[in-house]
């Protein structure tokens, strides 16, 4: 079982900005470890203000989706913001179809993510 890194974190200023490693994020176990490494973010960094970026990933599978709504839970829960950022236009359209793009603060690239956080 692999217990990689699934996530790269990096900080802008007092953002953090989480970037999904993987480019398919389809596997049960790999949804399991992004999530764990998310919800530590937040449970364990006390991070408030968090940017998801999209920009490698090719492939996201709907269980995926629960971990992200999860997620924006515990930032919200935690008195914080959570953003999404550089959302390929074929995974956007999952969003668009759950609706989950009215839930998310979604932005193009990760510059308009930061500007105004």
């Amino acid at each position: 079982m692999a217990t990689g890194r699934r996530i790269d974190v990096e900080e802008v200023g007092d953002v953090t900005i989480a970037t999904f490693v993987d480019r398919k994020i389809l596997d049960e176990n790999n949804i399991q470890q992004i999530g764990s490494q998310l919800f530590a973010l937040v449970e364990e960094d006390g991070r408030k203000r968090i940017i998801l970026d999209f920009s490698n990933v090719e492939y996201l599978s709907s269980a995926a989706l629960g971990k992200l709504i999860t997620m924006d839970k515990k930032v919200k829960g935690a008195g914080g913001k959570l953003r999404l950022c550089a959302i390929r236009p074929d995974i956007y359209e999952v969003f668009a179809i759950t609706k989950l793009n009215k839930l998310f603060d979604i932005k193009d690239t990760q510059e308009d993510a930061l500007q105004g956080f």
